[in-house]
């Protein structure tokens, strides 16, 4: 059986996983700073999980949206990152950061991950750079899989990338000069939609 999301009362923190009761079952699943800072035992939250089964254990990974864990699982498609240094990388970083950051070949910014040495961090670059971003489960992420809204407001900054980079390769763009674009319009204007993203993304593309 693989948990995709749970649920339910926090019961414990950790100093890097949470138990959260589920009708009376208790789950433990590792996290990272950020998100469990946000968690409060005896409230309610809803945890989106990516399930890692081996020979030996079944380990539950938590991560505040399901944008965030598909990230998690993307980086492990690079050589040499494992599920530890995905988590650090998913805790440094939102996934609209993350998104920025390998559009703009910037190692630096992955650095900020621990344990995460500046070799590492190019070849996450060096591997990721170009490509779409990753789906969810179903398809493309809805509303509700952004955020957990028992954990804390809705950022759709991610999206709203992600919505933007798309709409640049319908109008004939190449995907890596659409990231680029998106990315660089969206750190001049880091709160702008999806389409003030698409329009301050076609002056980045046009011959100067």
């Amino acid at each position: 059986m693989i948990i995709g999301r749970l649920r339910g009362e926090i019961a414990a923190v950790g100093t890097d996983n949470v138990l959260i009761d589920v009708n009376g079952v208790g789950y433990v699943a590792l996290a990272g700073s950020r998100l469990l800072s946000k968690l409060t035992p005896g409230k309610e939250a809803e945890l989106h999980i990516e399930t890692r089964v081996t020979e030996s254990s079944i380990t539950l990974f938590a991560f505040e949206s399901d944008e965030a864990r598909a990230w998690f699982v993307r980086l492990q498609d690079v050589p040499g990152v494992a599920g530890k240094s995905a988590m650090a990388i998913m805790d440094a970083l939102s996934p609209a950061e993350l998104m920025d950051a390998l559009a703009l070949n910037d190692a630096a910014s992955i650095t900020r991950a621990k344990g995460v040495g500046k070799k590492l961090a190019e070849r996450i670059t060096g591997e990721l750079a170009g490509k779409p971003p990753p789906m969810g489960r179903f398809g493309a992420f809805r509303p509700s899989d952004l955020a957990g809204d028992a954990v804390a407001a809705p950022d759709p900054a991610g999206s709203a990338r992600s919505e933007a980079v798309s709409a640049l390769v319908n109008l004939g763009y190449g995907q890596p000069d659409a990231a680029r674009a998106v990315a660089a319009a969206a750190r001049n204007t880091p709160d702008a939609d999806t389409s003030a993203l698409v329009r301050a993304g076609l002056k980045e593309l046009s011959p100067s």
